[in-house]
């Protein structure tokens, strides 16, 4: 079952018969819901921007715009960021002409005119600037059939030539996947989210702008989901004022070696960050000494090491006459590849009844494949080739009685039913030591709520990509640590 706050992935027919049982004909509706859109468009752009650096106050923008909603919805953000920044500009090119614009496009258009007269200019494809701060692409939306026509190719190839700072297309990228399709820098889905825009390859980021059209999560039986911030729920009420630490679960975090000892210390600290009452780290004993004086908070348990730093075998008796006070574990980050670490592992995962969560080096078919717990497998795309082969999420997730989170530009979430798509986060996670936050942030909600590991793993996925957008939206994606987004979790649960 789907946890709270995700949404379904339709397709274009089961869109359209949506907006037609939402709308019935009623165009006060309509114009409401794309009023809706291009605000949420605006602010999302604008936030977006923000990577970049501040927006300048000389900015210059650019809408095209085709016969329908998606040009609606576009010049619609366009006035809302001119009424935001009083000095900014914007270029129209409406690329079939005013007379074929359907009503409420039209309308908007309209709208711009008269609030904005002295700061839109119409523009034709050989009039067009030379250059601007930002693009909204309304050409086409989610009912466009291929192949384009000329006037749209010439137009988007002009477009896509032209130095722009942010690409952003309203709903689906304007041509699809035909090779002079509008290549966006992000994608910001308007209400619902298509499933063509899942693979199609100039779509960039992918934004949900939620307009409140499943404000149940929604009634269809979708078998792709996406995921909002009001997952994040349970974290944003108060705490029993009464609670102590133990009810805010105990992480026990089986970690590290001397070459990667980092991996270890990040999981920990990601881990107490995030909310876990009591933290039992098990690591290599010569790194104690150095981990309790950087992270004094968590319980440090020494474990013997073979000659080459890996955690050995032996060790296994101290983490097992500890494991009663255990609520969830996390096993891999930084192990490495020992032979005899790996023999630990599987006794370890062989041998457990908690909620187990196993990353990084601890993600081979013959450890993962002795469980008899509830499993959370996090790997990236590489490692899920190690130890799914040429499954599908799906199919692996369901064989292998998991949730799996696979990691990437979009990550995605699977206990065997529905896929659980996280848009948030962003290439500032492409840096070492993304995953190891990753699984100390997840532990923390499988210690928290053992008996549900799906929407502890989703709650996890989209705190870490909320941290991470709220980290590049401060800083930008180049000129930071990995660590930093550890000081946007409490912002991102505001936010």
């Amino acid at each position: 079952m789907s946890p709270s706050g995700a949404h379904p992935i339709l397709t274009c027919a089961e869109t359209a018969a949506l907006e037609e049982r939402l709308f019935a004909g009623d165009e006060s509706a309509e114009w409401r819901a794309m009023q809706m859109a291009g605000t949420a468009v605006a602010r999302g752009l604008l936030q977006d921007f923000r990577e970049l650096g501040e927006f300048p106050s000389l900015g210059r923008g650019v809408v095209i715009a085709g016969k329908g909603h998606n040009g609606g919805d576009a010049l619609l953000a366009a006035g809302c960021i001119l009424e935001q920044h009083p000095d900014a500009r914007v270029d129209v090119m409406l690329v079939y002409g005013q007379r074929q614009l359907r009503p409420l496009a039209l309308r908007a258009w309209q709208l711009l005119q008269t609030k904005q007269a002295k700061r839109v200019r119409l523009v034709t494809l050989h009039s067009l600037g030379d250059h601007y701060d930002f693009c909204l692409d309304g050409l086409f939306g989610f009912q466009f059939h291929p192949p384009l026509d000329g006037r749209s190719v010439a137009a988007l190839q002009k477009i896509n030539a032209l130095p722009i700072k942010l690409r952003a297309a309203v709903d689906l990228p304007s041509g699809g996947e035909d090779s002079a399709a509008f290549r966006a820098d992000f994608t910001y889905a308007t209400g619902v989210v298509k499933q063509p825009l899942l693979a199609l390859p100039h779509a960039g980021r992918l934004r949900y702008l939620d307009l409140g059209f499943f404000p149940d999560g929604g009634s269809f039986t979708a078998s792709d989901k996406v995921l909002t911030s009001e997952i994040l729920q349970p974290l944003r009420t108060w705490r029993d004022p009464h609670t102590e630490k133990r009810r805010q679960g105990h992480l026990f975090v089986v970690a590290g070696s001397r070459d990667y000892p980092g991996a270890a210390l990040m999981t920990v600290t990601a881990a107490l960050r995030s909310g876990a009452g009591l933290v039992s780290a098990f690591v290599p004993e010569s790194l104690i000494s150095a981990f309790a004086a950087q992270v004094p908070e968590a319980i440090w348990v020494g474990m013997p090491e073979t000659p080459d730093g890996g955690l050995a075998l032996e060790g296994h008796h101290l983490l097992k006459k500890r494991l009663a006070r255990a609520s969830a574990l996390v096993l891999g980050p930084g192990l490495g590849c020992e032979a005899e670490t790996m023999a630990l592992a599987a006794d370890i995962v062989k041998s457990s009844t908690l909620p187990l969560l196993v990353d990084a080096d601890a993600l081979q078919p013959e450890i993962i494949s002795g469980a008899h717990c509830p499993l959370v497998l996090t790997p990236h795309a590489g490692e899920f080739a190690r130890i799914a082969g040429k499954q599908d999420l799906r199919v692996f997730a369901k064989k292998s009685n998991a949730t799996v989170v696979l990691k990437g530009p979009v990550t995605r979430i699977c206990a065997g039913k529905e896929i659980h798509h996280s848009f948030f986060g962003g290439p500032v996670l492409a840096r070492g030591g993304s995953g190891d936050l990753l699984a100390g942030i997840i532990g923390s909600q499988l210690a928290l709520s053992p008996e549900d590991t799906l929407a502890a793993a989703c709650r996890g996925v989209v705190w870490h990509g909320r941290a991470a957008d709220a980290l590049a939206q401060a800083h930008g994606s180049v000129a930071v640590r990995t660590t930093q987004l550890l000081d946007f979790l409490g912002p991102a649960l505001r936010l």
